[in-house]
């Protein structure tokens, strides 16, 4: 214990006696652990931001019917001919899902999912004098689609409420809105690819912040969209569900297949090159940060390397009075440990004030405050990262330090 004692006062001395050294060495450490927790916090807030963002118009798991390719006329059995398909196409089949109430509540049952809604979907025009604008509209009941996707939250004027009593009520896009230069309680002509049209009711406008969807969707009454279609009120071209873990949809998106032989495909196989372009995004900002704490742990190595140097002397004279090769890695080590918590504790208070600073930073538009937020995990793993690395960059110089054979330093 005494022993131990005396290793920590003199790394302590070493740290004293170079101040300027050690504080340079622990900014480093700072810097990079600031810049981790900032980074990390940022790429973070954005990802959420984007996910609520895109679950305010799609689900996390979608049941429809898919596409077929139209198949050759013939069923070659003989392997040795080739059967060449001139022109394949889409078959023109129906979109309605057969049942759709008894898979709805079947879907409903699993204890994974937490809310299911159908929906119709339907190809549109609106017309506006001259004007046309293609679309596609919603026919959802307002109620379950609100509960689904919060449009209320995406409302900047009217009632959302007025669709579900009133078949001539539409909820339009910002875009479609400014494009055909219109507002509330407007009325606005809409046609279908089945030749039906309707004089509706604009009866409130949305924004998602997504300008393609903005200028192109409406939701209207299920029966309305069942009706542009020419189609009774079993038509059902998607169900929807949301699941407790959205981040693994493409693992309960298997499970619901085994229930329906329609197709069922997760939110992250249907974005999946946005979700690889955000992961690139953040291999990014990680890596920043990262070689930052490189540079710093490179810092430290020659800061500890020089005083070894420079300390050979007195290294020979502990070993000569009984101090082993472990003891003097223990000096060594404890001094970049002592470095490290520096750097640590003004790292983390530095991420902490950059992360409330741009928390009070007005960004506008549907995004509002800068999207960045507190994770206990990221301060967490950016402490550990810090001591990991400073610890590494201390250990090899120590090591050096533990093999000084006092007998050659006397001699010279």
């Amino acid at each position: 214990m005494k022993k131990k004692s005396i290793n920590i006062e003199i790394a302590q001395t070493h740290i004293r006696t170079r101040k300027r050294q050690t504080l340079v060495a622990a900014l480093g450490v700072t810097l990079g652990i600031g810049m981790y927790i900032f980074s990390t916090s940022l790429m973070g807030g954005f990802s959420r931001y984007s996910k609520n963002e895109m679950f305010k118009t799609i689900a996390h798991v979608k049941v429809y019917k898919e596409d077929q390719i139209s198949m050759p006329l013939y069923n070659y059995t003989d392997t040795g001919n080739k059967v060449i398909i001139s022109n394949p196409r889409t078959v023109t089949e129906s979109k309605n899902i057969n049942d759709p109430y008894t898979l709805l509540d079947k879907i409903r049952q699993q204890d994974f999912v937490t809310y299911a809604a159908p929906q119709v979907n339907v190809d549109i025009f609106y017309n506006n004098g001259e004007s046309q604008l293609k679309g596609s509209g919603s026919g959802v009941i307002i109620a379950e689609a609100e509960a689904m996707f919060n449009i209320q939250s995406t409302m900047l004027a009217g009632n959302l409420q007025a669709i579900a009593t009133n078949l001539d009520a539409v909820i339009i896009g910002k875009g479609v809105a400014e494009k055909m230069n219109l507002g509330i309680d407007d009325n606005i002509t809409i046609s279908s690819s089945q030749g039906i049209v309707k004089v509706m009711k604009i009866a409130g406008i949305f924004t998602t912040g997504n300008k393609a969807i903005d200028e192109s969707k409406c939701y209207i009454h299920m029966s309305t969209a069942q009706q542009f279609l020419k189609k009774g009120q079993t038509y059902i071209t998607e169900i929807y569900a949301n699941i407790k873990d959205p981040d693994a949809s493409v693992e309960y998106a298997l499970k619901m297949q085994q229930i329906t032989d329609y197709k069922v495909e997760g939110w992250q196989t249907t974005y999946s090159d946005t979700l690889a372009g955000d992961k690139i995004r953040d291999i990014m900002g990680t890596a920043v940060p990262i070689v930052i704490m490189l540079v710093a742990a490179f810092g430290i190595y020659n800061i500890l390397n020089m005083t070894i140097i420079q300390k050979m002397n007195d290294i020979a004279i502990l070993k000569a009075t009984g101090f082993s090769g472990s003891d003097i890695i223990r000096i060594f080590v404890m001094e970049a440990v002592i470095m490290g918590i520096i750097g640590t504790v003004l790292g983390i208070g530095i991420g902490a004030i950059l992360i409330k600073i741009l928390q009070h930073v007005y960004v506008g538009g549907p995004v509002g405050y800068f999207p960045i937020f507190y994770k206990a995990s990221v301060f967490i793993s950016a402490s550990v990262a810090g001591m990991l690395v400073t610890i590494g960059a201390g250990f090899f110089p120590a090591l050096k330090a533990s093999k000084v054979d006092p007998v050659d330093i006397f001699r010279k």
